[in-house]
């Protein structure tokens, strides 16, 4: 539940005192230009990202329409049973002795040419051999285990070929990286030395104008797309800590030079420069930390966004925060003014933000194709707009839902919208029969808790006086992994959870809560568990709806699915349960029993024109391979850790590799390793 705060209420809006950063606060504190308005982007080539080479994947999500679709038919239904290991690269990027884990590397390579390129969890930037695994080169670039925030995490890399220098000359092709210490870097994608044209001898800070910040408590986790030659760059802000956490801005830079471009302040919409001296960007904005999907075509960045800084309570937040929280906004590449926005949850208070990359699609419309974009959500609801201004392309309603609360000043919307055009991904409201346990007296214990909890199904509205469920929670749905797409087919396919969350926090248990920039702060504030919601009149606990003793969720499985749908017809074409119960049990033994039971997961499938649809993402560390056409598993393989990441695949010379970072993930408590694995079929197959 919310919990009331000692110190007594806060106004409603009040303003944040936060000044800018002294020296020393950030490890990205890079001497920076002095204020500088909106600028003039270099005139940009047209990126590989666009029209991929038939062997590539030269993006993360392989092309820059993020549709995780490869071309590649070498490996098919008849003979992904024969896959085995082609070599296993070590990062070296692993908790040392002593330090807590927070790893969830999530990482998926990109490959161009003779060359696969990837992130570690701590940002250190390598080229391998595509065939060997063999280390080509590797850019060490020092960030420290205090600049982690929720997790050590870097997504993926981008490459970006320069429009002004000549082919074969250094940094002609590079490759660029957003950090956790909010630095943005730009290299040689031959050679890994600095680009020392772009910012101060190869990368830039992204403090500037940020103004107080402790360290980890902004990061970049997501690679930034480069559109008509401007890097977009948003950021992580950890959720839970205050209200006035730093800014959520979203950034253009110069893709050649790293001079800014523009800012899109939620507070300051008509100000796109950078602050003025002594001054910062609007403090507690929704942040979008989720991958951005950009438009050449049409100049626009699609940006998933999340909540104001204290997610689970809005009685603080401006009206334009209302208006962009758990949004997608689309905003102009040159200007940095959105053009249009969709809101998929209103008021959220149930930390509903977009984690998904957007995906454009050729929408199939009766009178020929749509530009469209498809917007995944952690409710399960996907939503398909007209890219070119945002208006839905399949019937969205607005429903009504819960809105009693007795939290004070801060009332809910009455509704909140549905995509009725699109299947849900997610199962009915939960029932006090759907309890259940490894025993009798498991099932009682979380029949009362069930019981003792305020639920009125979705969107049930925060409490103050006794715990409440959100279900599905926060990350449910679809979260970071996004969606495959299969254009030649008209597919889409998408993995997604259905795991409660309930809110228990008592104010005996509040007490001593401190945000992550107190001296007094002790890990374990954030995205889950005990949040401060410093300068707010309360605090938060979220975990998930466990049977504390056996550590068992107290819903009955499953708790993970994937699901194909025919986007001609939007109609189911197979679904059902992902992961099985090999690696899970009661008191987190592993039970290692092949049963299917549909386990969470974290991260997104591929799908290849072979018609194989390939998945990790599974808490039975396992990479899944299975039948495009009617879902059937193929084949899987036990990795060394957690296969929390999206994999990929690609072609060198004339063989299909398909590869996947099995980090591990400390909050799905699966086992931290630093192995990329990649797979191919034997020779003689």
């Amino acid at each position: 539940m919310l919990l009331s705060a000692a110190a007594g209420m806060v106004p409603a809006r009040a303003q944040s005192t936060y000044k800018v950063a002294p020296p020393g606060v950030n490890a990205a504190n890079i001497p920076g230009e002095p204020r500088v308005g909106p600028g003039e982007v270099t005139a940009a080539v047209e990126q590989i990202g666009s029209h991929p080479a038939h062997d590539d994947w030269p993006a993360y999500g392989r092309d820059t329409a993020a549709t995780r679709f490869s071309p590649l038919e070498q490996i098919t239904p008849q003979n992904a049973g024969q896959l085995t290991r082609a070599f296993v690269y070590h990062t070296g990027s692993k908790p040392a002795p002593g330090q807590a884990n927070k790893w969830a590397a999530e990482t998926t390579p990109i490959k161009v040419g003779d060359g696969l390129y990837m992130c570690t969890a701590m940002n250190d930037i390598v080229k391998l051999e595509p065939a060997t695994g063999k280390e080509v080169w590797r850019h060490n670039v020092g960030v420290k285990y205090a600049s982690i925030p929720y997790a050590a995490a870097c997504k993926g890399v981008v490459y970006y070929t320069s429009s002004t220098v000549p082919e074969g000359q250094l940094c002609h092709n590079r490759i660029l990286e957003g950090m956790l210490d909010m630095r943005l870097i730009e290299i040689d994608a031959d050679t890994g030395k600095s680009c020392e044209g772009f910012g101060d001898h190869g990368q830039i800070s992204l403090m500037k104008g940020m103004g107080e910040a402790a360290p980890g408590f902004v990061s970049m986790t997501a690679p930034p797309p480069i559109v008509n030659g401007a890097i977009v760059v948003n950021h992580q802000v950890l959720n839970g800590q205050r209200r006035w956490a730093p800014s959520g801005v979203i950034r253009g830079y110069d893709a050649e030079t790293g001079k800014f471009l523009w800012a899109w302040d939620v507070n300051r919409p008509g100000d796109h420069s950078e602050p003025a001296e002594g001054q910062h960007y609007s403090r507690g904005t929704p942040n979008s930390w989720a991958p951005m999907t950009g438009d050449d075509a049409l100049g626009l960045v699609y940006v998933p966004m999340g909540n104001s800084a204290v997610n689970y309570y809005s009685g603080m937040r401006s009206p334009e925060e209302n208006r962009v929280s758990s949004a997608i906004v689309a905003l102009d590449v040159k200007t940095g003014s959105p053009r249009w926005m969709f809101q998929t949850v209103h008021k959220d208070v149930w930390d509903y933000d977009v984690g998904s990359q957007p995906t454009m699609i050729d929408f199939p419309g009766q009178d020929g194709p749509v530009p469209a974009l498809v917007v995944p959500t952690k409710r399960g609801q996907t939503f398909v707009l007209d890219r070119r201004d945002g208006k839905p392309i399949l019937p969205v309603e607005e429903r009504p839902v819960p809105v009693e609360t007795d939290v004070k000043d801060d009332p809910r919307s009455p509704t909140q919208p549905w995509s009725v055009g699109m299947p849900r991904l997610g199962l009915p409201d939960l029932k006090e029969s759907d309890m259940w346990g490894m025993s009798p007296i498991d099932q009682l214990f979380c029949r009362l808790q069930f019981r003792r909890a305020k639920y009125e199904g979705e969107f049930t509205a925060p409490s103050v006086d006794r715990p409440w469920i959100e279900f599905p929670g926060y990350n449910g749905g679809s979260d970071w992994g996004s969606v495959a797409y299969d254009a030649r087919r008209g597919v889409l396919v998408a993995n997604w959870n259905v795991t409660p969350v309930y809110q228990i926090l008592t104010r005996r248990k509040a007490d001593g809560l401190m945000p992550v920039d107190d001296p007094s702060f002790k890990a374990g504030g954030g995205a889950e568990g005990k949040g401060a919601l410093a300068d707010t009149p309360y605090g938060i606990m979220a975990s998930p709806f466990w049977n504390r003793y056996t550590r068992l969720l107290c819903s009955k499985p499953p708790y993970g699915m994937i699901t194909a749908i025919d986007m001609h017809t939007r109609k189911v074409l197979w679904q059902h349960p992902l992961g099985s119960a090999r690696a899970n049990g009661p008191w987190r033994i592993p039970t290692y029993l092949p049963l299917t039971i549909g386990t969470p997961n974290n991260g997104g499938p591929v799908i290849t024109a072979g018609g194989v649809v390939f998945v990790g993402a599974t808490t039975d560390n396992m990479l899944h391979a299975f039948d495009a056409a009617n879902g059937k598993e193929l084949w899987n393989d036990v990795l060394p850790g957690g296969g929390q990441a999206t994999p990929m695949t690609y072609e060198y010379k004339g063989k299909q590799y398909v590869a996947i970072m099995a980090g591990g993930h400390h909050f799905m408590r699966t086992p931290v390793s630093d192995a990329l694995v990649v797979y191919a079929l034997p020779d003689n197959k």
